[in-house]
């Protein structure tokens, strides 16, 4: 066997700018600069750590105002929240499977100007990474399938994976999560891969938990709806696949071990389009109002059909979880879900208007932070599938379009109800429809000749700014005059 190769502290990533240290160092010495007259000695980071010693004053702490608020109003910087680091729940797939994608050290900014600030990757691509060195965005990366056999065989393997693909790159790069695979236990290759999910997981979690890193990424799998044995009609009938059975137990055990979520890809498009007379679009697309339907075992009632495919998953997973196991109260989140805006003749539905309608409801329906009817206490999480159209996938045309840009930071089509910022500009217009002829082509640049993008999050990263700045200055103000 090889020898493991070191755990590099750094792959050419730096670290945080010296004023986030200095700024971290001015919030521990605070307590004592006000409330003390003679302020302590403290130290600032950065490679070239300087001692700075305050001269002791008399000086009454009412003399100091002025000081105060410069103090204070660098704190500012802390207090306000990041443009890419957002509250929201809802966040976005990259993928790369294409020959015409903007470079990777591009896609943090756009990510920031339509306020996501969580990631899902496919891979761990080690420029990907090193593009959101620093950024707050929090990723959720993957391993892809042809590593699971040597690391579900050897813990050696898992450690070397662990150390070149997340240590390496972490606190600089928020990872949060590693996908072992993508829906392995329904894919091509099921048959040579489906027993290696749960070993390989198990080994990455403890070479995770050898680098002191397991409580700060989890490990878990994403999953198509094909592991169940029915439709999500009526959620409460839904089962695991009986053949899928011996690996999904040791996974939801896992799961209820570790407390890591179960991911599912969940797309509402695909039961529209195999059914498109029994499944009425509205009730697809998640439009408000749209024709609900009562559990007849539950007696929950059911807006919009992805809420029914995520509890239809609850239900399994408590239907196959052992008494003896935590598997039962695994939290199940959305790990790809959206709708294309093209496809082919036969693919009804596909079309610019309706992923409009999908993605913004969608949107609105995370951002109101409240869970399923089955799981009314655990907010739904979910990523749209995906950032831009790729146009090197294989399959039907809709695989090329779910994108939410063109691969030139163009949107591709306009989102129903949701505001739209032009670059860095911070005036913003609702709509209440489709702009443009769907191409995105219309009101796409701003005054700086820069792309405008959608904008997902409650409110904008320059509102937010601007409201917590002037929230931050005026209680300073009033703080310092109560001195």
């Amino acid at each position: 066997m090889a020898p493991l190769p070191s755990c590099p502290a750094q792959l050419g990533i730096t670290t945080p700018p010296p004023l986030n240290c200095f700024l971290s160092a001015l919030i521990i010495a605070l307590p004592s600069i006000l409330f003390r007259r003679h302020s302590p000695t403290f130290l600032l980071c950065g490679p070239s750590s300087t001692l700075l010693r305050h001269r002791r004053s008399s000086m009454a702490l009412h003399r100091s105002k002025p000081s105060l608020l410069i103090i204070l109003l660098l704190l500012i910087a802390l207090v306000v929240p990041s443009a890419a680091t957002s509250a929201a729940l809802v966040g976005v797939n990259y993928g790369r499977v294409g020959d015409n994608l903007p470079p990777s050290e591009t896609v943090p900014r756009l990510l920031a100007s339509i306020g996501v600030g969580r990631v899902r990757l496919y891979d761990a691509d080690t420029a990907v990474l090193r593009a959101f060195a620093n950024t707050g965005v929090e990723l959720v990366v993957g391993m892809p399938d042809r590593c699971l056999p040597p690391v579900a065989a050897d813990p050696a393997e898992a450690l070397a994976w662990a150390c070149a693909h997340v240590q390496a790159f972490v606190p600089a790069v928020k990872i949060v999560a590693v996908t072992v695979g993508n829906e392995v236990l329904t894919g091509a290759n099921a048959s040579g891969l489906a027993h290696c999910i749960v070993p390989a997981m198990e080994n990455l979690h403890g070479a995770l938990a050898s680098l002191g890193l397991d409580r700060d990424v989890a490990v878990t799998s994403a999953h198509s709806l094909a592991v169940l044995a029915t439709p999500s009609y009526p959620p409460s009938g839904a089962v695991f696949r009986p053949d899928l059975l011996p690996y999904v137990r040791p996974l939801l055990a896992f799961h209820g071990r570790t407390g890591s979520p179960f991911f599912v890809n969940a797309y509402p498009y695909f039961a529209y389009v195999s059914d498109p007379s029994g499944v009425a679009l509205e009730y697809a697309l998640l439009d408000q109002g749209s024709a609900a339907f009562n559990d007849p075992a539950t007696g929950l009632r059911y807006g919009n059909l992805l809420h029914a495919q995520v509890d239809a998953v609850y239900h399994a997973i408590a239907a196959a979880a052992s008494p003896s196991s935590k598997g039962g109260g695994v939290e199940v989140r959305v790990s790809e879900t959206g709708w294309p805006s093209a496809g082919d003749a036969n693919e009804t539905g596909a079309t610019p208007e309706n992923a409009a309608r999908y993605n913004g409801n969608l949107m609105r329906l995370v951002a109101g932070q409240k869970g399923t009817p089955l799981v009314p206490g655990t907010p739904l999480r979910a990523y749209v599938f995906a950032l831009f159209n790729e146009n090197q996938k294989a399959g039907p045309s809709s695989e090329r379009n779910y994108g939410l840009f063109k691969p030139d930071g163009t949107p591709a089509y306009q989102l129903v109800g949701v505001s739209m910022h032009q670059g860095s500009n911070n005036t913003s217009t609702s709509t209440d429809g489709i702009g443009g002829d769907g191409d995105g082509e219309a009101s796409t640049t701003g005054p700086d000749g820069e792309s405008g993008f959608f904008s997902i999050s409650a409110a904008s990263p320059d509102w937010q700014y601007r409201a917590a700045t002037s929230a931050a200055i005026a209680g300073a103000s009033v703080f310092l005059k109560l001195l």
